[in-house]
């Protein structure tokens, strides 16, 4: 029979484990939490629960046991007082739906982790990455240092080995010997550390340059094969150019012969002109353009041999280094891009310096001509037939020249007959000359030829290499002054020369690159500086002549002017000519039989065609030209006479001003100095005359 009790006493299985029903309690609590997560439970609720767990521990022995349970034991035993069992089905036939709901948001909990750990792994390697990275620069700013240091060191090494073998010549031998190897290992150590740590420094430069926008690299390969597609063209060109670059080198190193008292001659010249032009046709920009000795060039090399011979300073190792200074700066100027800057020289400038060009041309020809007057008056006054007769053969080689060059406008024969004419025309008419002054009959006149040596030899019977050490240090770093005004010489010529050619009035297509052009230049002169060899710069008659030999041309109805169509740019004729032109000096025989008039009438053809195009020349003549015959767009029309005569007059100036600056020699070495002056007057002096406007009309207009 059971037990019976009251309503205050407690059933004993209650009293004995009250451990027990709280932690079933607490149990109960988790389960429900868990399966029904959407459950919220007040806080008065929660309070309750914490109390009637309290009340239960506090009453029996094992509070410790109960102690662990009373956050959630609240919670459950106030649960059970609120909620009835009948309450709690439609609860547990949820749970299976909650159960899936828990099981999915875990597996994205899950995927959200796997996520963020991924992310964090990335974040991770690339700051591994970046703390790779600057660990690289470090070390390799570390390279860096090391390697000046060792320069450094090795220098030092060098220095006190020199100091302590200038002291071992004091002492005695045995220490000469031991500082002469201790300065053999440092020279090497200098010289391997230099080698690999500068080998990026070239690689540099060299990709700076060659990789400038400007530089005709995509081209290269066309500009010889063009040559080759065009064999037809290129032949005649060669041949006439040939001649037209062998007569100004034979007579200016004639003249060269005079004012240096044989230290350079015709057979320098000839060599000097050949190898500057085939480097030139190798590694130049434009290969258009042309290298040839000037005459301004001639002017400042005689300009310099007199200041030599009055300091009495031997003349080819300070002309030398004059030349390796200018070989400097001029690879300099053109690395720098410094050709930029020749935009400020405009076509007033031009138009003068190419008007000087053809009155020196013209002036030498008639020059020699005159000679043979002054000759024939020497020795018999009586007797003037020699030098009449020269003066016949020039005229001759003048206008047949010119006649066969313009018989591809004319209407005889068809296309193809006139432009063989055309284009092997000059070379015959020098052949006929020559052979005429050969025939037995013709002898008797006398006509003086072509002086060359009989050999091949240098001037003086000198060596190739010029002595760079024969004068003081001193003496060389001094070199540097007259070379800034070399110069300043050749790259207004050189840079003005080239413009001419990359004209938009030739149609070139494959672009300039004026830069790589200089630094060419400057290359080639230091190469003949070291031979002793006469400097060479950009030639407009040669650089001009070659653009029309290698241009297709028709005739304008419109105008009856001869205009061009295309011109086949190619490296392969420059190539040969001065290949041909190098190699004349094993044909010195042959040379010697080339009339002195012929050449003459070259240098006349030469002149008269570089005033072709030059509007400066075509203003003077139509000066004197009624204005309602003259096209609308001549200045004469725009401007009105008065301005446009104001304008040609102080071209005009100018042009006698530099003709007459160039034939003072003892200041002809400052002949650079005239082309700053030419600039300043345009950019100075015509703008107070002149608006912008004027300018356009002109055809000058002012750079921007």
């Amino acid at each position: 029979m059971p037990q019976r009790h009251d309503g205050n006493t407690r059933p004993s299985r209650l009293r004995t484990s009250p451990s027990v029903i709280c932690a079933c309690v607490v149990l109960l609590f988790v389960d429900l939490t868990v399966a029904f997560p959407t459950v919220r439970l007040s806080s008065r609720t929660t309070n309750s629960c914490f109390n009637s767990c309290n009340s239960i521990c506090s009453e029996r022995e094992n509070h410790s046991v109960c102690a662990g349970f009373g956050g959630v034991g609240r919670h459950t035993q106030q649960f059970w007082k609120t909620k009835r069992p009948s309450s709690l089905a439609p609860l547990h036939a949820k749970s299976k739906s909650y159960s899936d709901s828990q099981d999915e948001f875990q597996r994205s909990l899950l995927a959200a982790k796997i996520a963020n750990d991924i992310k964090g792994t990335a974040v991770k390697e690339e700051s591994h990455r970046q703390e790779r990275a600057e660990k690289q620069i470090v070390k390799e700013k570390e390279k860096l240092e090391a390697a000046v240091k060792e320069v450094q060191e090795a220098a030092q090494n060098v220095t006190q080995s020199a100091k302590t073998l200038g002291g071992a010549v004091i002492s005695n031998s045995t220490e000469v010997k031991e500082a002469v190897v201790d300065v053999s290992q440092s020279a090497k150590s200098l010289g391997g550390a230099v080698i690999f740590n500068g080998l990026g420094i070239i690689t540099r430069f060299l990709t700076t340059l060659l990789g400038s926008e400007e530089f005709r690299k995509p081209h290269y390969l066309s500009d010889w094969t063009d040559g080759f597609k065009r064999k037809r063209q290129v032949i005649p060109a060669v041949l006439f150019l040939y001649f037209a670059c062998l007569a100004p080198a034979v007579s200016f190193g004639t003249i060269a012969s005079e004012i240096t008292n044989g230290s350079i001659g015709v057979v320098e010249f000839l060599l000097g002109s050949g190898m500057a032009g085939v480097m030139y046709s190798i590694f130049s920009g434009q290969p258009m353009a042309f290298l040839a000795p000037t005459g301004l060039t001639l002017a400042f090399t005689s300009g310099l041999f007199r200041f030599c011979s009055l300091r009495q300073m031997s003349f080819f190792p300070v002309y030398a280094w004059v030349g390796i200074w200018t070989s400097f700066f001029m690879t300099l100027l053109g690395v720098a891009g410094s050709s930029k800057a020749i935009r400020y020289c405009t076509r007033f400038t031009d138009e003068v310096f190419n008007g000087l060009l053809s009155v020196n041309f013209i002036y030498e020809a008639v020059s020699s001509l005159r000679r043979n007057f002054m000759i024939a008056h020497m020795n018999d006054p009586m007797n003037l037939t020699m030098p009449f007769v020269a003066l016949s053969m020039a005229l001759g080689t003048f206008l047949s020249t010119m006649k066969v060059v313009k018989f591809e406008a004319t209407k005889f024969f068809n296309t193809k007959i006139r432009t063989q004419i055309k284009n092997f025309g000059p070379v015959t008419v020098i052949l006929t000359f020559t052979l005429l002054n050969l025939l037995p009959w013709f002898k008797k006149f006398h006509v003086p030829t072509l002086i060359v040596p009989d050999t091949f030899q240098l001037a003086g019977g000198r060596s190739f290499l010029v002595g760079l050490k024969d004068i003081p240090t001193n003496y060389r770093m001094l070199c540097a002054f007259p070379a800034i005004l070399l110069t300043a010489l050749f790259f207004m010529d050189q840079n003005i020369s080239v413009r001419l050619v990359n004209s938009p009035d030739n149609k070139l297509k494959k672009g300039p690159a004026y830069n790589v052009d200089l630094v060419a230049l400057g290359v080639i002169t230091g190469v003949l500086s070291i031979f002793g060899l006469p400097w060479m710069c950009g030639a407009t008659v040669q650089s001009m002549n070659h653009v029309r030999a290698m241009s297709e041309t028709r005739l304008n109805p419109e105008t009856n002017e001869i205009e061009i169509e295309r011109v086949t740019e190619t490296r392969l004729t420059g190539f040969i000519i001065h290949a041909m032109l190098a190699s004349t000096v094993m044909l010195l025989p042959l040379i010697k039989t080339i009339p002195i008039p012929v050449v003459s009438g070259v240098f006349l053809f030469l002149g008269r065609k570089l005033m072709t195009g030059n509007s400066f020349l075509q203003r003077v003549t139509d000066a004197f030209a009624e204005r309602r015959r003259l096209p609308d767009n001549n200045p004469l029309n725009l401007l009105g006479r008065k301005k446009t005569l104001i304008y040609t007059g102080v071209q005009v100036l100018c042009l006698l001003g530099l003709f007459g600056f160039k034939q003072i020699s003892s200041i002809t070495i400052f002949f650079p100095a005239m082309i700053g002056v030419l600039m300043s007057i345009r950019a100075f002096a015509l703008p107070k005359i002149f608006s912008d406007d004027d300018f356009v009309a002109l055809g000058d207009p002012t750079p921007v």
